[in-house]
């Protein structure tokens, strides 16, 4: 499968959805549509489609958005350092498309690794486990827990 940033895909963003990805958007805390969403399957780049994060690496933070201890597939996801808004940070960005995603902090679970990838729901979209073969993502069953 090939995964890429396309006009088409920019255009069937919503409002939200380009603020975030394309302008490297926060959405406000607790009010994304992932933040309290434990179905088991994978979260994919709005835009491009690549495999971001699997539901076996998805945490509570209490932090207001979703958090995922690693992605499913390093490379595709790109972590750039961020001066923005006074502070230092790690911002996280998908690889192919380009999307900004959220930030990545080292105070994620231990017994997970120990990161944190607060990421906007606005970036992703959840391909449901059932789901995940037919929409060619079925190499990555194995990282998805059963029901």
């Amino acid at each position: 499968m090939t995964y890429k940033k396309t006009a088409e895909a920019i255009a069937r963003l919503s409002p939200e959805q380009f603020r975030v990805t394309q302008r490297s958007g926060t959405e406000r805390p607790f009010t994304g549509e992932y933040d309290d969403h434990f179905e088991p399957g994978i979260y994919v780049d709005v835009v491009s489609g690549e495999p971001l994060f699997a539901s076996s690496a998805k945490f509570n933070s209490g932090c207001g958005w979703p958090a995922f201890s690693k992605p499913i597939v390093t490379e595709n996801v790109n972590e750039l350092r961020d001066i923005s808004h006074g502070m230092i940070r790690t911002e996280v960005r998908s690889a192919h498309g380009d999307s900004h995603l959220g930030h990545v902090f080292p105070d994620g679970p231990r017994e997970m690794g120990g990161m944190r990838y607060c990421i906007n729901s606005a970036a992703l979209r959840f391909v449901p486990k059932d789901q995940m073969e037919a929409e060619g993502y079925g190499a990555y069953l194995d990282q998805v827990e059963e029901s």
